[in-house]
């Protein structure tokens, strides 16, 4: 693939880098370049050479005409039209912008393609995440191992490393990005059988960082980033299910706080088995713990590799997938969601890889990860099995979150090449509200004793 030469300019090493190899925080005269040549969170503010990818410019000015907060997410940008679409006959074409993972999926089915549309930059962000991002530069490390980050109780709760000099900055960045201080939110899983039938499997998740704890003055947390509650709603044979995360900054150190309520044993346990590689909760095997939200986790059991940033198609302002006048029956079709509602956009990606460590354990040899840089999600990945093969591939389709000053994601999807099956997660076509960001929760709403309650409901 083609790579963009600007790699040094922007102060990243584009190497292999050994676990026990840290990078200093950068200087003063670096970190000033953040809100200059580049956007307050440390993407290139310049678009490329020949205008398929615009400057950066300020992002989305204004809300969509009509739309509050509590309604569900339109459409900014409805005027927009196909361009061009790529498909299994033509795709070589653009070869030098496409992942492997996404031209096995062509290849593999062919009613699988990718419509592409005007690329538009319209992340945008709020005072306090510039304020806490431009600190951030000046104080943020990783720890020796990589596995976490110095002074946690000094460092601020969105994009650590916005100018980064080793691919797990890289990584810290997509797991720390902003998502909304609290929320809950409903939707709903499927994981499709090869003919493409069905059962929606339907959660109920609560969810805050530390900082937005309304007793959070009074923590004494010092390696903790978030806590996370899911709850399984329907079918009446898994709900009553709940799983509490407490997610730790360095899990080497003090692996994540995990439990789990089972509704048949009404009994709280905990659960180590909640990481790496453990099956993730109703997937039918078709993703693990450490794919939920693409990566999660702790690093420690790959070596990583920052290969550089290049121009990709990838899924962006995918309103499509959360209108409300399609059916999850319109979208989830045999082998993968329905190309009809999928856009793509060209976007400039991190793009990095990690091979597992001589001893370590994982179902994934190698995992290869595609970053948005304005956002810092990832938004594609490929992950190869024991043999080196090309076994499952994950997109996350993206779209601003206005309302909150993000581009996150609505849809999550991992496709098996082998099984022709895959999990979707996120929909939300048929539930009537999806997010609260207005929720405010305090330490007391994420104990196991909070857990018991929530089985119980």
């Amino acid at each position: 693939m083609k790579f963009i030469k600007t790699i040094c300019a922007i102060g990243v090493v584009a190497a292999s880098v050994n676990a026990g190899n840290v990078m200093a925080k950068v200087s003063p005269e670096q970190a000033a370049r953040l809100g200059q040549d580049l956007t307050p969170v440390g993407a290139e503010k310049a678009g490329n050479a020949d205008g398929t990818i615009p400057e950066w410019t300020g992002g989305m000015k204004e809300l969509p005409a009509g739309w509050k907060p509590g309604m569900p997410y339109v459409n900014p940008f409805p005027e927009d039209k196909v361009l061009f679409t790529i498909n299994k006959d033509n795709m070589a074409q653009y070869a030098d912008k496409l992942s492997e993972g996404q031209m096995a999926m062509m290849s593999t089915y062919p009613t699988r393609y990718m419509q592409v549309y005007k690329t538009r930059r319209s992340a945008m962000y709020s005072d306090q995440t510039v304020a806490w991002v431009k600190e951030n530069a000046l104080i943020a490390e990783m720890i020796e191992s990589g596995n976490g980050i110095k002074n946690p109780k000094e460092i601020k709760p969105e994009y650590p490393f916005p100018i980064p000099n080793d691919p797990r900055e890289l990584l810290w960045n997509h797991i720390m990005r902003k998502r909304g201080g609290s929320f809950d939110r409903n939707y709903i899983q499927v994981t499709p059988m090869e003919n493409g039938s069905f059962t929606p499997v339907r959660f109920y998740e609560e969810f805050s960082r530390v900082h937005a704890l309304t007793d959070a003055a009074k923590s004494k947390e010092d390696n903790v980033i978030f806590y996370f509650k899911q709850s399984v709603t329907a079918p009446a044979r898994l709900a009553g299910n709940v799983l509490l995360v407490h997610e730790t900054l360095d899990q080497v150190k003090e692996p994540r706080r995990a439990w789990v309520y089972n509704a048949g044993q009404r009994r709280v346990r905990r659960a180590p088995q909640v990481a790496y590689d453990g099956p993730g909760t109703a997937s039918d095997g078709l993703r693990t713990t450490d794919n939920f939200d693409m990566f999660n986790g702790a690093p420690d059991r790959y070596d990583w590799k920052l290969v550089g940033k290049q121009e990709m198609y990838i899924p962006y302002h995918s309103y499509k997938l959360d209108d409300k006048s399609l059916k999850y029956d319109d979208i989830i079709k045999a082998g993968h969601l329905n190309s009809e509602y999928l856009r793509y956009e060209l976007h400039r990606v991190w793009k990095i890889e990690a091979t597992l460590k001589a001893g370590s354990r994982h179902i994934y040899s190698k995992r290869v990860m595609y970053l948005d840089e304005d956002s810092w999600g990832i938004l594609g990945a490929d992950l190869y099995d024991g043999r080196g093969e090309l076994w499952r591939v994950s997109e996350a389709f993206a779209m601003n979150f206005y309302d909150i000053k993000t581009v996150w994601v609505t849809v999550e999807n991992h496709y098996d090449l082998s099984s022709r099956r895959y999990v979707s997660s996120g929909l939300a076509n048929e539930v009537p509200l999806r997010y609260d960001f207005s929720k405010k929760y305090a330490s007391k709403d994420f104990t196991p004793a909070a857990l018991r309650r929530a089985g119980r409901r």
